[in-house]
């Protein structure tokens, strides 16, 4: 019997022999079957030390549509090329995002880290089809079109005030934890109408359930009871906020789906607002095009944001599609029921996309990324909107209370979240001169 390829290790490099994995065909596992031979762990630290060459080996290896394997041996497909991810984001008939489709639920112990993130069926703007998908996307829309952009630049400003003046007199912080991830969840709490008490407890809920480890599905848990009992008290108190516009939508939905909703909003716009944050502010610390401008006005910050979502974009890898029918997809035999993961990270570095790092392209004005997603299911405008002006916002803060702010470590020291989805600084030590707090702001 000839003898069978060695799976690919994300951590480890090809096999031993050099050669590389069969290319396997056909469905990846459908129910009860097994993993693809050549099939990419989707875990390892390659993913936060070595992310280029990850996907570089990938394309290498498979092509624009890649086998892996999630934890626990579950399979799935990660869509890595620029045309083939907007052929599958278009088209939410053949691929919609309806996890019910999904061939492997029997086969996923209750305790799966990543069923708060791959999502169980749920009436919810991520997990419904459709007209009523349609139905939630008008209230979350209609609700988000009533932020005042000018109120909201004010409230973000207020709160970054507060978060600097915390640490601006030691000379040094590390700013992820006391800046990037704070400020934006603040924020957006305040917006949908949680209280600031609340916001602590958010961040820890939250970024638990994003790193799919052991305590996802715990953290998944006491962020809903938190949502439950502000559904609860804005059904009882109204008040100028999203939340409660989204409850005074004339169309009606379940308490439930309030909850799911409002953990939608919140979840999407945590982590990969605080990464683009942190992203943006490492970028124009290490790169020498922005770091010899820092103190030279804002003009670098909206290019440093916007080359950060296509090079360095904090959802790297977004669940999922699932295949409606039969089908293919760059050549691969893609059966009714596989779930499809978007590799926004890895279309964003196609070559047959854009130029990359360092070509001249003008990053500033193209905007055709997929840091967002596409099509029907793309995160909505004005969510996107908010993002960007609670981002830039918090970065025009930090860079005019700290003008000299600087890198405390060497570059290379520096370490990523270890999450394939989410890419984002661990920590990020900076130093500057001592300042003394605005007090009362």
């Amino acid at each position: 019997m000839a003898s069978q390829p060695q799976p690919y290790d994300p951590a480890h490099g090809p096999p031993a022999s050099g050669a590389p994995p069969a290319e396997p065909r056909g469905c990846p596992a459908a129910a009860g079957a097994r993993t693809a031979p050549g099939a990419v762990p989707l875990m390892g630290p390659r993913f936060h030390t070595d992310l280029e060459a990850v996907y570089r080996d990938m394309r290498r290896d498979h092509g624009p549509v890649v086998p892996v394997t999630l934890p626990g041996d579950v399979p799935a497909w990660l869509v890595i090329g620029y045309r083939e991810l907007h052929q599958v984001t278009r088209d939410p008939v053949l691929f919609p995002r309806d996890q019910g489709l999904w061939n492997q639920w029997e086969n996923l112990p209750e305790d799966w880290p990543l069923r708060p993130m791959i999502g169980t069926p749920q009436p919810s703007v991520y997990f419904t089809v459709g007209e009523e998908h349609r139905r939630h996307l008008a209230m979350i829309q209609h609700a988000l079109e009533g932020v005042n952009h000018v109120e909201l630049r004010r409230t973000t400003e207020e709160i970054a005030d507060r978060l600097i003046d915390s640490f601006c007199g030691a000379g040094e912080s590390e700013i992820v934890s006391a800046y990037a991830k704070p400020l934006p969840l603040l924020t957006l709490a305040r917006v949908l109408g949680f209280p600031d008490s609340d916001g602590p407890e958010l961040i820890r809920s939250l970024t638990d359930m994003a790193d799919g480890g052991p305590d996802a599905l715990a953290g998944f848990e006491h962020a809903l009871s938190l949502m439950r009992r502000l559904v609860a008290r804005r059904h009882a108190a109204p008040g100028a906020d999203v939340l409660s516009a989204m409850l005074a939508h004339p169309e009606e939905f379940t308490d439930e789906a309030y909850v799911l909703d409002l953990m939608a909003l919140t979840s999407a716009g945590f982590l990969p607002t605080a990464d683009w944050i942190g992203n943006s502010v490492r970028l124009m610390l290490t790169d020498d095009r922005f770091a010899a401008s820092l103190s030279g006005g804002r003009h670098t910050v909206p290019e440093a944001m916007n080359e950060v979502l296509w090079e360095d974009t904090p959802t790297q890898i977004l669940a999922g599609r699932w295949a409606a029918r039969d089908t293919r997809l760059a050549g691969r035999t893609i059966a009714r029921g596989d779930l499809l993961l978007l590799g926004l990270a890895g279309a964003n570095r196609d070559p047959a996309a854009h130029a990359p790092h360092g070509a001249d392209r003008p990053r500033d004005s193209n905007f055709a990324h997929f840091a967002f997603s596409h099509g029907e299911y793309q995160c909505p405008f004005p969510a996107q909107e908010i993002a960007e002006i609670v981002a830039r916002t918090g970065i025009e803060v930090l860079l005019d209370r700290l003008p000299d702010l600087d890198l405390a470590v060497a570059p290379r020291t520096l370490a990523r979240r270890p999450s394939p989805f989410l890419r984002g600084m661990t920590v990020l030590p900076v130093r500057f001169a001592p300042t003394p707090p605005y007090g009362g702001r």
